[in-house]
């Protein structure tokens, strides 16, 4: 089966507000999603794009326009910014490593984990926060807790994290389809579109 590759962090805004609309373009060009958490602040802080450049003016015009305008765009519910948003994001990668490393679809786990956080303001560096997300998608998190902090775990972060870096990931989500890069949830529609086929031009893949 084709898959699409999925750059993203657990924690990550933008992930949260096209993450339904991904899962069904995957369904839909039937396709595998290839989940690759990674250390998202560490790929900015790696990155020579404008990110790592934002004015306050800047900063103010994503989280405050951008963000809800996408949010009500795409017609999900979202915090202004999460309480905990700030707290270690290695955790929740982890757990979502440890669940492919245990034979699950974690499509839905994924989804969940940036739906509570974004939604309904769960701490993801909180291990009973992270349990009761599971649960409601039917997934039981004590192993996938105890496997998360794992040497092999942080070995798949760490190189989920390297990649990205050198395939020029600058941000999450990020998405490759048959090598081609799609930055952010705003080119959704491109995504499913390069699933059908591919665009004509001469980009490069990586």
């Amino acid at each position: 089966m084709k898959t699409i590759e999925y750059f993203y962090s657990a924690h990550s805004g933008y992930a949260y507000i096209g993450s339904k609309m991904f899962i069904d373009i995957a369904k839909n060009a039937g396709r595998k999603i290839d989940h690759r958490p990674m250390d998202l602040r560490a790929v900015i802080t790696a990155g020579p794009g404008s990110h790592n450049r934002r004015t306050p003016q800047h900063q103010a015009y994503f989280s405050k326009h951008q963000i809800p305008r996408w949010a009500e765009y795409r017609g999900v519910e979202i915090l202004a910014r999460p309480t905990h948003h700030d707290n270690e994001i290695a955790l929740s990668n982890g757990v979502l490593i440890a669940g492919l490393l245990q034979g699950l679809n974690i499509d839905a786990l994924a989804d969940r984990f940036l739906e509570g956080h974004w939604r309904d303001d769960a701490d993801l560096a909180n291990t009973d926060d992270l349990t009761s997300l599971a649960k409601d998608v039917d997934i039981d998190a004590a192993p996938l807790l105890a496997a998360a902090r794992s040497p092999e775990v942080v070995a798949i972060h760490d190189k989920n994290t390297a990649e990205a870096i050198a395939r020029s990931v600058f941000g999450s989500p990020t998405y490759f389809v048959d090598g081609d890069m799609f930055y952010g949830q705003d080119h959704l529609e491109l995504v499913a579109r390069a699933c059908e086929r591919p665009f004509k031009g001469e980009w490069p893949k990586t």
